[in-house]
């Protein structure tokens, strides 16, 4: 029988680990990715020797199919171990992240840490009575008063939106199992058992040049395979006919063509995904689409002399006025993403696409992101010696009031108007995935379109246990003091037995 040809849209992590997939099993995929670049986030961008990385990605898995997926792509000599140092300016102090009790009571003083242990426990006997949202929920875990010095500003700066605004789903989903008590039993505390979870939050994997690596080389390895890869290749149209889309139109270098299709792989925004329908969706799935948003990122990447930087792999500022969100060390993931002599210091900044400061030409931004540097102490005045600034749209899909109902209505429809087009990965499920949360809901797609398996793959990232915490220490205990790393790790979900869609969550 032959195999069903698919159009994979999006290069991303999660577009071409389904290609791959599908490829490896001899089934004809077709890739079309906008850009001129693979990896979408987690591509590496090289300027005059000097490599970026958009956003940090570090490597590593509880999943052993994903991490097999990494080392199949990749030998051994690609991966260097590197250790995981991360910390948080704050008012011209740097605090260790994940929060470490020692390191805080140094920091805030013996005053303002009893306030800080104070308003914690007030916490505790009076809870906020709105948890929902990304305020309430930690202060409920911190304190209002640590709330407000480590959390609310830096999350502002990500989201754009008051933290009262940001649902409680993102918190959970990141830092579910951090709180203050958490962090001074870690301090007070022996460590039980081994250190398996340790190893995930001290060191990690990282491709020496970068995790633009691992998606150069797929693309290339599904073109060998018989697959197509085409840049700057824009979908125009899904064409949705008797149930079932049956071709996509799209736009690249040769003009428009249309392409047909036995399944649809979308890594698209998924409201994008909608608008791209022909015939078009219902208006309440259009509306749906219009409610969801989406973050912008850009990096100012900054290169001054190794002595001059700092050991961290990135910093997260605090540190109110200024508008940088964190601060990478390139030079720290790998030192072959650097020249000799010198690091590049990517300063993240988190925006709205055409705003002023995504609007703001490059030599300002440079200088803009030079003073902010110095501003922090961080580096001495004049060390900056040249500076890069990469754009990067879509990178964050925002977890605001009313978008897991959107979602839900955009997710039902598309699986009985169109079953067999299937969103995956970050943007195209509208969901805060990692690079290997994205992975794998690419890899149980393309068992569904060719073995005819019913996996969930919206159940990737909702589980009960699938934090870097979980796990057992070989004692009989679950890992304990070591949750809090913003850092989430899938499971494989459980096969699809869900209630009707009527009863069914909002988030699914």
């Amino acid at each position: 029988m032959a195999q069903p040809h698919t159009v994979v849209i999006g290069a991303g992590p999660a577009g071409l680990t389904a290609a791959y997939e599908l490829t490896r099993r001899h089934a004809p995929v077709e890739v079309v990715e906008a850009d001129d670049v693979v990896g979408g986030i987690s591509r590496t961008v090289e300027r005059e020797g000097w490599r970026f990385d958009i956003g940090g990605h570090r490597f590593f898995t509880k999943v052993s199919r994903v991490e097999a997926f990494w080392h199949e792509l990749l030998s051994d000599d690609d991966f260097l171990l590197r250790p995981r140092m991360s910390r948080i300016h704050y008012q011209g102090r740097l605090f260790d992240y994940p929060l470490r009790a020692g390191n805080a009571l140094k920091n805030l003083g013996v005053l303002e840490a009893s306030r800080c242990v104070g308003s914690y426990l007030w916490a505790r006997v009076r809870p906020p009575a709105d948890q929902t949202h990304f305020e309430g929920w930690v202060s409920a875990r911190f304190g209002a008063r640590l709330y407000r010095m480590l959390f609310k500003t830096y999350t502002e700066k990500v989201w754009g939106i008051p933290a009262t605004e940001l649902q409680a789903d993102w918190a959970a989903q990141r830092i579910r199992n951090l709180s203050l008590g958490a962090a001074i039993r870690g301090a007070l505390l022996p460590k039980r058992g081994g250190n398996d979870v340790t190893s995930l939050i001290e060191e990690f994997r990282y491709p020496r040049l970068g995790p633009g690596m691992m998606w150069e080389r797929c693309a290339e390895l599904v073109v060998k395979a018989g697959g197509t890869v085409e840049l700057e290749t824009a979908v125009r149209t899904v064409h949705r006919e008797d149930g079932r889309a049956v071709a996509v139109t799209v736009d690249g270098p040769a003009g428009e063509r249309r392409i047909a299709a036995d399944h649809v792989v979308s890594s698209m925004p998924i409201s994008a995904l909608v608008r791209a329908m022909d015939p078009p969706a219902p208006a309440a799935v259009r509306d749906a689409a219009g409610l969801l948003r989406y973050r912008d990122f850009l990096t100012v990447a900054l290169v001054v002399p190794t002595e001059a930087s700092f050991p961290d792999n990135w910093i997260y500022v605090h540190t109110p006025g200024v508008k940088v969100g964190r601060i990478q060390n390139f030079g720290a993931w790998s030192p072959e993403m650097v020249r000799d002599g010198g690091t590049c210091l990517g300063l993240e900044y988190f925006v709205n696409e055409g705003d002023e400061l995504w609007s703001t030409p490059d030599p300002e931004l440079v200088a803009f992101g030079t003073a902010e540097l110095e501003r922090l102490g961080l580096v001495s005045p004049g060390s900056v010696t040249t500076g890069y600034v990469v754009r990067m749209p879509k990178a964050y899909p925002v977890y605001d009031e009313g978008y897991g109902e959107a979602v839900e209505v955009i997710r039902r429809w598309l699986a009985e108007a169109v079953p067999n087009v299937h969103p995956v990965g970050r943007n195209g499920m509208h969901r805060y995935n990692n690079q290997d949360h994205s992975m794998l809901t690419a890899m149980l797609t393309a068992e569904n379109i060719l073995d005819g398996t019913d996996h969930d793959v919206w159940s990737v990232n909702v589980e009960e246990d699938y934090h870097e915490e979980g796990g057992s220490d070989g004692a009989g205990h679950s890992g304990t003091g070591q949750s809090g790393t913003g850092r989430a790790a899938p499971v494989v979900p459980r096969p699809r037995t869900a209630p009707p869609a009527e009863d069914r969550s909002p988030t699914g």
